[in-house]
């Protein structure tokens, strides 16, 4: 069971304050909450790829090479790559590159994104969203297999016999794929042999166990090692001493930026009778004392078949202090729970088996 981090790199509006600190003080602690999830053990670090000003990371792999050379067993990677309206050749060149600073660490989460300000920016059409992830995937993926490339589609200019360097230090390069829950992008990460990443922000985690079934099936029907294919999830949420100071911390930066992207996308209003139900034991917030939060990961390793959980710390903006306090908490507490009661299970399982 691996454990981890995700990151946006938020740059919101201080709920309490109303200060915005600048994208370049944010970078700055993001690479020092990478700095100590390594040196508390954790497994993997995520930065989301987003263009605007409320998110300070537009290139998730600059910013994880700054954290490579000061880190020394956590994995790297993107969260996601949004692959639809990015070059495949400089997002290998780039994540290859990262892996050669970090000596085997790196990793692409591909998606398409639930935001689409990279479309207008770099010149794409979103007509072509589903499109563009497809041919991109496909291109990706044959720089991977390849040093010199041959390739053609509908959007991109010809590749004929080209290498593409650098070569990175793992062969292959890990890219996992990305899905918001759309049982068509599990079953293509399932077909292709791909591990998958299931943003689970909402409602029930157990609810996404026919879709875990499903990627498996398909990965199974495509003649792929099911055993050798992790799935990982993603979720919001916090840690405290205690899970009432938890809750009073991240709830108001969690209604701020819920609500901003509420009145974006036509949700409705987020309020704290929203955010309690969702941190109850089968809701999607991962948010209290390290006990607290070590239960609802061990329930769904067990109940969902994750062995990959990244908390995605924080949402909006927080007070660094609060968020460095979480991750230790995380890796020096939360962590050992873990792992200890999943290896426990599975051995358990083994000698049932």
């Amino acid at each position: 069971m691996e454990l981890g981090i995700s990151t946006f790199v938020e740059t919101t509006p201080d709920p309490i304050t109303g200060e915005v600190i600048s994208h370049a003080q944010r970078i700055r602690e993001v690479v020092e909450e990478i700095v100590l999830a390594d040196q508390v053990g954790l497994d993997v670090f995520g930065v989301g790829e987003h263009h605007r000003e409320d998110f300070a990371a537009s290139s998730p792999a600059m910013l994880l090479a700054a954290a490579a050379s000061q880190t020394k067993r956590i994995r790297l990677t993107s969260a996601v790559t949004v692959l639809s309206s990015a070059d495949p050749v400089r997002v290998f060149q780039d994540f290859a590159t990262l892996d050669a600073i970090s000596n085997g660490r790196a990793e692409i989460m591909a998606g398409r994104g639930s935001f689409i300000e990279s479309f207008p920016l770099f010149g794409f059409d979103l007509k072509d969203y589903d499109e563009l992830f497809e041919e991109n995937l496909e291109l990706l993926l044959k720089i991977r297999e390849s040093e010199k490339v041959t390739w053609r589609g509908g959007h991109r200019p010809a590749i004929y016999n080209l290498g593409v360097y650098p070569r990175p230090v793992q062969d292959p390069l890990p890219v996992w794929i990305g899905s918001g829950g759309n049982a068509e992008s599990v079953v293509r990460a399932g077909m292709l042999g791909l591990p998958l990443v299931l943003a689970i922000i909402g409602g029930s985690p157990e609810h996404f166990k026919p879709l875990v079934k499903l990627y498996k099936r398909a990965a199974s029907r495509a003649g792929h090692d099911v055993s050798k294919l992790p799935v990982a999830s993603h979720s919001h949420g916090f840690i405290a001493e205690t899970t009432e100071v938890a809750a009073d911390k991240f709830f108001p930066s969690t209604q701020y930026v819920m609500n901003k992207l509420g009145r974006e996308r036509g949700w409705g209003r987020y309020e704290r009778a929203t955010f309690d139900a969702a941190r109850s034991f089968d809701g999607a917030l991962y948010v209290g004392d390290p006990d607290t939060v070590a239960a609802k990961i061990i329930h769904l390793r067990k109940n969902v078949g994750i062995t990959r959980f990244m908390i995605h710390i924080p949402v909006g903006t927080m007070p660094h202090d609060d968020v460095m306090n979480a991750i230790e908490l995380f890796g020096k507490e939360v962590a050992p729970k873990v792992r200890e009661a999943v290896e426990k299970w599975e051995a358990d399982e083994g000698n049932l088996g």
